[in-house]
């Protein structure tokens, strides 16, 4: 896919489909390519500062922490963050270690009245196989996407 309102048009309709609360999910292609061709875009990465230390960062991604290491507890000022770092016009797709907490973040962009939330499936690092491994299956780094150590 190459047309960005196709991606975008079958994000919405998996939003739609399972009645999630923001403008749609994207896998890590469609995110990629979106990133790619559309100027405004922005991507949020909502992993833990330690998360980004020891498994890798995406060049150009924002980083706001849903939840603080260790204890993952729940980072208070979030809304406040993102409020102050991304404009609520812009497209904004969020991604995480697997797509969980970028999906309550993009709810509550959405809440917060942020017109083009997406969230991004599968996450930077994927679902785990039958050896709880991470990667393998799939995912940012799965896809081969751009990310540094």
């Amino acid at each position: 896919m190459t047309n960005i309102t196709q991606i975008l048009q079958s994000a919405q309709q998996r939003a739609a489909q399972n009645r999630l609360p923001y403008s749609g999910a994207l896998t890590p292609l469609e995110a990629y390519e979106v990133l790619q061709k559309t100027p405004h875009a922005k991507l949020v990465d909502v992993r833990t500062t330690a998360e980004l230390e020891l498994v890798g960062k995406i060049p150009g991604a924002t980083h706001i922490e849903w939840a603080f290491y260790p204890g993952m507890v729940a980072n208070p000022d979030f809304a406040v963050h993102l409020e102050m770092q991304v404009d609520k016009e812009a497209l904004v797709i969020f991604i995480c270690r697997t797509g969980g907490r970028s999906h309550n973040a993009a709810a509550t962009a959405a809440k917060l009245g942020f017109t083009e939330a997406y969230n991004m499936l599968e996450g930077f690092e994927g679902d785990v196989n039958e050896k709880k491994q991470r990667t393998l299956i799939n995912g940012w780094k799965k896809a081969g996407l751009p990310w540094t150590n």
